[in-house]
């Protein structure tokens, strides 16, 4: 492995390392959100689609991160 290589691999753990703790973040906010009796449901809506979007990016760099299982 190229030192390059190495660079790019260790950067998008990084990357998913980061992108994991704003998920749990979010999850938290969300259930501290929902758990008040005039919850602000715009907000909740907002912070579910960023979570959402946040679980999509973090599988597209694990897909990028597995071997690929043909080679």
């Amino acid at each position: 492995m190229s030192d390059e290589t190495f660079e790019d691999v260790t950067s998008l753990h990084r990357r998913l390392d980061e992108l994991r703790i704003e998920h749990q973040d979010l999850d938290d906010a969300i259930n501290r959100l929902a758990q008040l009796p005039l919850g602000d449901e715009l907000m909740l809506r907002r912070l579910k689609k960023r979570k959402l979007i946040l679980k999509d990016r973090m599988s597209a760099i694990e897909r990028l991160l597995e071997p690929d299982e043909r080679a």
